[in-house]
């Protein structure tokens, strides 16, 4: 029998590669829900017509009418909802599989709202777990809930396979390096949007490409890692591997290292995420082990890239620190990508911003929405005052 899913972020990157995996495979997998922002309405009319969701959720309340008049000229019948809380309601519809695929803190109520309703949770949205970790937590119902699809993450639940909690002395996180890997302090001084845009072995959406070159995404990872599968901050690293073919890495308490390795694909996380625990055939090509090849690991400059420093500091913090991190560099990579901060500034702003938060005592949603509230507004008039 088919496995029901619900897709958020449909028309992003991680959404669109899902659909590829979903259209191949498409005796394993039926779409029930599909949701996006609605920036392209044209685009959700196209997902709808091929996959045919019983239910299509737009953020934005203008793209709602767009929307359906497109399917009603496609013949297309579906309910069609609109605004603030339209990918909410279609991560809550009780699918199967709710693959998360929303950029942004955004996705923290979607998060939440398909956990709550029993569904396995395919989570591709980090910044939902940073910004409102012990919310989700608490939400989780059984064990395995949550199937991380980052890459890293992935990777890091398929070596865990190998061996039990308690054996397990560290997880070791792999980073491309962005597109300046190797760089020093110095040279990241005047660098621009357009050159922080070019990846080197990903082709990811603007925002998490940017948190790339700034080590923010891998900052961001790294929490998640600590929160997913329990292992204290200070016992995940972060290594540098230029080729991103092994994806990361489980060091167990013998000296034995277990890795996970494929081609840069994301489709193969995506479909481990949507068929978890079962792995869904050719999903993504395999490594050509008939090639000679090199593997090169390097150590992480925390003096160029200090994000991941300012991560475990305010994860140390408090549980709503990392919301804060995460709010504030929201804010810091949009003025960074409209020439209203240099590049060193976003990570030296969001420190700026952790350091002067007061939390309070009680963590719940309102409070999670006040935190990134007041990140947001520090980060802003930090910015401004530069």
């Amino acid at each position: 029998m088919a496995r029901t899913v619900s897709l958020l972020g449909s028309t992003g990157s991680i959404g669109t590669q899902a659909i590829d995996v979903i259209v191949r495979n498409a005796d394993a997998f039926d779409v029930v829900a599909i949701a996006a922002g609605g920036a392209d309405p044209a685009a959700v009319a196209e997902q709808a017509a091929l996959l045919r969701p019983a239910l299509v959720a737009v953020a934005r309340e203008e793209a709602g009418p767009i929307v359906a008049e497109l399917l009603k000229e496609r013949g297309v019948e579906a309910e069609v909802i609109a605004g603030g809380d339209a990918v909410t309601r279609a991560a809550g519809v009780g699918a199967d599989t709710v693959l998360n695929g929303v950029t942004g803190s955004v996705g923290l109520r979607p998060t939440l709202a398909a956990l709550e309703a029993g569904s396995t949770l395919a989570l591709a949205n980090k910044e939902s777990l940073v910004a409102g970790g012990a919310l989700v937590k608490a939400a989780v119902r059984r064990e395995g809930q949550i199937v991380p699809v980052d890459s890293e993450h992935s990777a890091l639940a398929q070596a865990l396979r190998g061996g039990a909690a308690k054996e397990v002395r560290r997880l070791v996180l792999t980073a491309s390096g962005g597109a300046f890997r190797g760089w020093s302090r110095e040279m990241l001084e005047g660098v621009t949007p357009e050159q922080a845009l070019k990846h080197p072995n990903w082709d990811m959406g603007p925002v998490v490409t940017m948190n790339s070159a700034s080590m923010v995404n891998k900052a961001l990872e790294v929490i998640e890692a600590h929160l997913l599968f329990d292992v204290p901050m200070e016992r995940v690293d972060v290594v540098v591997h230029p080729q991103s073919i092994v994806h990361s890495m489980v060091e167990f308490v013998d000296g034995s290292t277990l890795a996970q390795v494929s081609p840069p694909d994301m489709r193969l996380p995506i479909a481990l995420g949507l068929g978890w625990p079962d792995r869904v055939p050719d999903a993504a090509p395999g490594m050509d082990w008939t090639l000679a090849q090199s593997w090169e690991f390097h150590p992480l400059d925390e003096e160029a890239f200090p994000a991941i420093r300012v991560a475990r500091a305010a994860v140390a913090a408090s549980p709503l620190h990392p919301a804060v991190f995460n709010a504030a560099n929201e804010e810091c990579v949009e003025a960074f990508a409209g020439g209203r901060l240099p590049f060193l500034g976003i990570v030296d702003t969001v420190r700026s911003v952790v350091e002067a938060y007061e939390a309070p005592d009680e963590v719940t949603l309102e409070a999670v929405d006040r935190a990134e509230a007041w990140a947001r507004t520090a980060a802003r008039d930090a910015i401004a005052a530069r």
